[in-house]
Formats: structure tokens, sequence, C-alpha cells
């Protein structure tokens, strides 16, 4: 059966940090009645319930999510539902259940009813000490010491096979960690680099829960919805790993952050404070190489850690002034 030429877009997971913001920005592309946000926890309310369609799904079922996309003839998914690093280790069974069978059940889904396109993120935690830590490949032993890494690391596997199976196109990128100014850390072992803005501007003063000398790849969240729209958009002969591909936009230690937003507010404090995290963060890379999405589809990053400070700094500052009015 032909589907339409407009594409019909679903986003699970559209209340988390990378979903409430790359919804609003497919919207903005495609059309807002032409994407629709789905996620487990209540209803949004802002921007993100305002300007088109939600509903609510549990990616566990497979029959709630293909309820929803038989209603709006979907064609897309961009599966973005997960338990993540931090949160995982605390309940791995709750996250081998949402990021394991939430998947396998997206991509039944997709390939029953015929979709055009899976995107699903893996992530950095992929890699576990087998891998190198510096400028790690895109090819390198994937053997991870948390949960989360081994449902992303299952993950990649399933979706490449899906492709090869079934020919199922499935694309995914492995993120680093994210930092974003209009949501909260979710979870992750990354979210240091998100906190430490929020609390720099609110108290002036924060904790760390990584040494000072924690080097991690990370990326802005513009980047972020670019890499995921950029891949999804690119010519399916440019595609040739259906695992997942690598990307990044720069490296950082805790402690060069810290310097980074003093230049903004001289009198910001930070103390290091290491917890379980630190054993995640230490497991995963320092830096990413990722020449292939460069060669292959054309990635390339439009922030740095100097850009990328000044905005989250600009943004956040209003919102808070604003909120005090």
């Amino acid at each position: 059966m032909p589907r339409k030429n407009m594409k019909k877009i679903l986003v699970t997971g559209a209340t988390g940090q990378i979903g409430s913001e790359l919804t609003i920005e497919l919207r903005n592309r495609y059309g807002k009645d032409n994407v629709i946000a789905a996620g487990h926890k209540r209803k949004p309310g802002g921007k993100l319930l305002d300007s088109g369609p939600f509903e609510h799904i549990d990616v566990t079922e497979k029959e709630n999510i293909a309820k929803i996309v038989k209603k709006y003839d979907i064609d897309t998914i961009y599966h973005l539902a997960a338990v993540l690093s931090a949160v995982g280790e605390e309940n791995p069974q709750l996250a081998w259940r949402v990021n394991m069978d939430g998947l396998y059940n997206i991509l039944e889904v997709a390939r029953e009813h015929g979709l055009a396109k899976v995107f699903w993120p893996s992530s950095i935690a992929v890699f576990g000490l087998k891998a190198p830590r510096v400028n790690t490949p895109q090819d390198a032993v994937l053997i991870p010491r948390t949960v989360y890494g081994v449902t992303k690391v299952a993950g990649e596997l399933l979706c490449n096979y899906y492709y090869s199976r079934f020919g199922l196109d499935v694309r995914s990128v492995r993120y680093p960690g994210v930092i974003s100014s209009e949501t909260p850390p979710g979870g992750g072992t990354t979210d240091y680099a998100v906190e430490m803005f929020y609390e720099a501007i609110k108290k002036k003063h924060y904790v760390c829960f990584v040494k000072e000398d924690t080097v991690l790849p990370m990326m802005y969240m513009p980047d972020c919805m670019k890499a995921a729209i950029d891949l999804m958009e690119a010519d399916a002969l440019k595609i040739n790993h259906h695992t997942s591909y690598n990307v990044t936009a720069m490296s950082f230690s805790a402690g060069e952050l810290t310097a980074e937003i003093k230049k903004y507010i001289p009198d910001f404090k930070c103390e290091y404070k290491p917890d379980f995290r630190q054993r995640i963060a230490d497991s995963w890379p320092m830096s990413i190489d990722d020449s292939v999405a460069r060669k292959e589809w054309g990635w390339r990053p439009s922030y740095d850690l100097a850009s990328m400070t000044k905005d989250m700094i600009e943004k956040l500052s209003k919102r808070f002034a604003e909120s005090k009015l």
C-alpha cells in the first residue's frame, strides 16, 4: 500500500531531555500536525503540548504503539524513550524492560506496518574498558559495564538485524553527553555538565559528582538535534552503518567547564565529590573519532565549549531573570 509523501512522525520519549526539543524542531520543519509527541508520563504543559498532538504511550506494550501508528498513519519513528545510565544502575530490571523490550516493540511495529524509517539513539555507554578511551574509533570493542550500555549494544545489533533481515531502514548515532538550556537533566552520568550551569546561575555554587580531571565527550542540544535530522534526511546510499555512528562535538574536563563558566560568573565555586557515577564515567571514552559520520553523511557540529557556554549562560540567565519578575 503506497504511503503519502508527507512525513507522519511519532516521537517516543517526547517529554525527555532530547525529545522535548527535537519534537518542536520536527514540528517546525514538517508541520505541527505531522509530528505526534508520545510520552509515558502525564501530559506535558507549555510549548510541547500546545504545538501539536500528544499521546500517552507505554513502549513496553506493543499494541499500544501499534494503535498510535495506525491512528495517525505514522511512517517514521524517532524512538527516544529510555532509562538512562545512572537511573539504570539503580534499577537494572526497569532499564532492560524499557530499553530492550521497548526497542523490540518499536522495530516489530515498524516491520509489520511497513514504516519508512526508524531513528534510535545509542550512546558512548556502549564502550567499555577494552575500547581506546582517546579518539575511540567507530569499530571498537563493545564490552560495557553498565546495564544501560549493555542495552545499547544489544539495541545496536538488533537494529542492524532488522535492517539486514527485513530491510527496515533503521538509523542511529552514539550520542555523547548532551547539554541543554531548555530541559533539566534526566538521570545520566554526564548530567553534571548541565547541572553545573543551572547551579552556577542560581546559587554560584555546585557540588560535582565526578572528579575535576574527568574528561568526557559532549554535545550541545542544537547539534544533538542536527545529528538526528541530518542522518534521517541523508541519502540511503550514503548510510553504510546500521548499528550506530559515532558523533561528537567537544571533549572537556569538569574543571575546564568550571573555568569556562567562571569567565561569566567569576565568583562561581565548584566542589568535586565523586559518587558511584565516577566509576561509570571512568569506563567511557574521553574523546570520540566521528570521522566515519563526517565522511559518509556530512556530519559537522556547530558548537564548541566556548560557544556552547556563552549560549547556555545567556539563555539560562534570561530565563531565571524573567521567572523572578
